[in-house]
């Protein structure tokens, strides 16, 4: 039975044969179904040549509509809709996925994996929609937080530098001082003077 003549349900669990489609790459599947990752936001052909994502972040769908109706947005490498994926559009998921997980180990390759593109074209395209690169955007990210964590806590310099990605507490104060013109020991203590 192919999957079109079940009943269509906007979304589903992936079954074992679609999880073999889709980390085989197998072309016979596309068009009768697609698959997003939760965790990327985008979706894509089974035949799609990204990195294997995680079966638990995977869900299933019978239509592109399906996806981008969830929210869904179309892979930049294999093109589910048809079209080519707008740039801007490709750098919203890649700032989104910084903004939710800059505490994490970010480099280039692994934005241009989670985006489905090349790291080379992602430093490129991304650069020219904002103006910095997906590291200076991360570092302005992570500094970003920094500051809010130096005002309203007390924890100390070495764990705000931990949970923002950075374990090594003297490229942390490096990295804030280049950033902000200040350590982060003057950076809080400015801050809470003028409360």
């Amino acid at each position: 039975m192919k999957l079109r003549d079940k009943q269509e349900l906007p979304s589903f669990s992936i079954d074992e044969t679609q999880w073999t489609a889709i980390i085989s790459n197998d072309a016979s599947y596309d068009a009768e179904f697609y698959y997003g990752v939760r965790t990327t936001g985008i979706f894509c052909r089974p035949s799609c040549k990204s990195k294997d994502p995680k079966y638990e972040n995977v869900i299933g769908f019978h239509h592109p509509e399906d996806a981008l109706a969830q929210g869904f947005r179309p892979c930049k490498r294999c093109k589910p809709t048809g079209q080519r994926v707008p740039d801007q559009e490709w750098v919203s998921v890649v700032t989104n996925y910084i903004n939710h997980h800059y505490p994490e180990s970010l480099t280039l390759d692994i934005l241009a994996q989670i985006s489905h593109g090349s790291p080379y074209h992602l430093h490129r395209v991304f650069k020219r929609i904002t103006g910095i690169t997906p590291l200076q955007y991360i570092q302005d990210t992570r500094m970003t937080e920094a500051k809010k964590l130096l005002a309203s806590t007390t924890l100390s310099i070495s764990d705000i530098g931990r949970q923002v990605g950075i374990t090594n507490p003297a490229y942390f104060s490096a990295v804030f001082r280049k950033l902000t013109g200040q350590t982060p020991a003057h950076y809080r203590n400015r801050s809470s003077s003028n409360e």
